[in-house]
């Protein structure tokens, strides 16, 4: 009579990082979308969205790890851990990540962790919620004849200080972008008046592609006061640029009071375009 023994996997065991986009479901790629649904165990972040589990229908466990700004469910050594030990017992572990894996997602520490495990490691680029929030509220992050590069900044370094590169950032033309910084709205404000940057427009953008979306635009000198009025909180970014004057609520503000203070022909004849023409 033979004996029968328990199958053993024989595979080595893969770590996926998949970026699971801005908030929108919607803006998830196909490939993330294939890789859900052959996981055996998702770990995924606070930001992504709960609907992009339902992909996952097959997986063995869906783990919530928590990483957000202020909010750390497990600490990134936990997370480590989680994935390397569930790489002992299951061949597709999924880390599910908001945005993209590479942008602030601190991909590079379980990277290092799965390898010295033996695991394999694949990436899914996702879409960045640095450039998909902007856009999704027609803010272009660049225009020509109005900048010539964007910078996408951290608002908190891993000893919880502001980026000295903002900075840097505010001495330039560049549009710039940064992200988990609402804590320290006040500090980035004084940054760039100190830089005569103190009309300089801005937009904050809370819940960005989502129907929960909430933005308020402003001035580098009353930005504050307009978040605080409008109870704006994380998860949200901040978008700093001549570029945030192109969006459609205030082109039409400019056109409007153009139109107001004109001869009164009440014409459009010489309205300059925000955005000039690459004609």
């Amino acid at each position: 009579m033979s004996q029968s023994f328990p199958m053993i996997s024989l595979a080595i065991p893969t770590l996926c990082l998949v970026g699971a986009g801005p908030g929108d479901p919607e803006l998830i790629t196909i490939k993330a979308v294939k890789t859900l649904q052959r996981a055996d165990v998702v770990l995924y972040d606070a930001l992504v969205n709960d609907a992009l589990l339902e992909y996952a229908a097959n997986a063995s466990k869906k783990v919530f790890v928590g990483k957000r700004y202020g909010c750390h469910a497990l600490s990134q050594q936990e997370i480590n851990y989680l994935i390397t030990d569930y790489g002992t017992r299951y061949d597709n572990i999924v880390r599910l990540k908001g945005g993209d894996p590479f942008v602030f997602g601190r991909a590079q520490e379980e990277i290092d962790a799965a390898l010295e495990a033996g695991m394999e490691v694949q990436i899914i680029p996702g879409i960045s919620s640095a450039l998909a929030v902007p856009a999704s509220e027609m803010i272009p992050l660049t225009c020509r004849g109005v900048n010539e590069s964007f910078w996408v900044v951290t608002g908190t370094t891993r000893n919880g200080g502001l980026s000295s590169d903002i900075r840097l950032a505010a001495q330039s033309t560049a549009t710039v972008i940064i992200l988990m910084a609402m804590s320290k709205l006040e500090e980035i404000k004084e940054i760039f008046s100190q830089h005569g940057k103190s009309e300089t427009p801005v937009a904050i953008i809370q819940n960005g592609t989502t129907p929960d979306s909430k933005m308020v635009i402003g001035k580098i000198h009353d930005i504050c006061f307009r978040a605080q009025h409008a109870e704006l909180n994380n998860p949200a970014i901040i978008v700093i640029g001549e570029v945030v004057n192109l969006n459609r609520e205030v082109m039409q503000k400019e056109v409007l009071q153009e139109v107001e203070i004109s001869s009164g022909t009440h014409t459009y004849e010489n309205i300059s375009p925000l955005c000039p023409s690459s004609l």
